[in-house]
């Protein structure tokens, strides 16, 4: 009976918290002023609920250790956060004493770090590559954040990971959705596809589109791509919020993606919207 309710759950699979800082939360520049506030579970329980989402799991936001404990001290509190992606310092000569650490906390499932800010050549660093393959020993999870033309060094990557290492895409690596681009990203797209340890976030579409003037049209083909290179059985469905307010209210977000998988069988829809975030993050009802 447990598993069958498992099955049924509908989770949000990318999220954040913060208490804003002005200070250290940097990236939230002026022109995202609907960001710079905090954001708090109880901003967010009444739109899950009215969604039909069981619960989610909280991203980092914050490159710190503190956050993963800020996250997992959030899902002590409210068990329909059902799971946390943290941040830690994989390059840290203290990596292992921080998994052994963090490894207590049943919440924390993987990790996750802004590699979009990053400069090129930071995914071949080989304190990043070893610092990775220690995940595997722990069945932690790693969030890849990146924009499309990191791709190529994505799967290079992925090349050099066990094929144990379970691997998600966040928000179908950033296309630049606004601009049309599209030839170069479905390129390697399905290159990564074809790395069986990958999953894809169908996440963070608005933000990557207008954000005044977007259409639903505007995400077919990227979404097509994506259901086509890896199935919806790798897909798991995000709202990225409180970032997708930039662009869309929380229903439209939800909307977007609903529209999207209303054709497909209950099954795959039911993959999308929940149970691939379920299986990959081993999340419990």
């Amino acid at each position: 009976m447990q598993e069958d309710n498992i099955k049924l759950m509908k989770i949000d699979a990318h999220q954040h918290f913060w208490k804003f800082d002005p200070v250290q939360d940097t990236w939230i520049t002026n022109d995202m002023a609907v960001l710079q506030r905090d954001y708090t579970p109880s901003d967010l329980e009444s739109l899950l609920s009215a969604h039909g989402f069981s619960g989610c799991v909280a991203v980092q936001a914050d490159q710190a250790e503190a956050e993963t404990y800020y996250l997992a001290d959030l899902a002590k509190q409210h068990d329909w956060i059902k799971g946390v992606v943290g941040w830690v310092d994989l390059r840290s000569d203290r990596l292992q004493a921080s998994l052994d650490q963090i490894s207590e906390l049943p919440s924390v499932k993987g990790f996750r770090h802004i590699i979009q800010s990053e400069p090129d050549g930071f995914m071949r660093q080989p304190a990043f590559i070893e610092g990775l393959r220690q995940l595997e020993s722990y069945d932690f999870t790693y969030d890849i954040l990146i924009y499309e033309q990191q791709l190529e060094e994505v799967i290079t990557l992925v090349d050099l990971l066990s094929e144990n290492q379970k691997l998600v895409i966040d928000h179908i690596a950033k296309p630049i959705i606004r601009e049309k681009s599209f030839t170069t990203w479905e390129k390697y797209i399905r290159q990564l596809a074809k790395r069986p340890n990958t999953r894809i976030k169908v996440s963070g579409l608005v933000t990557e589109a207008d954000w005044q003037h977007w259409q639903q049209s505007d995400f077919q083909p990227y979404l097509s791509t994506v259901l086509d290179a890896f199935g919806p059985h790798r897909m798991m469905f995000g709202s990225d919020w409180p970032v997708c307010l930039l662009a869309a209210q929380y229903e439209q977000v939800v909307s977007v993606i609903q529209d999207f998988v209303n054709p497909l069988s209950a099954t795959e829809q039911a993959a999308i919207m929940g149970q691939t975030a379920v299986d990959f993050y081993q999340l419990s009802d």
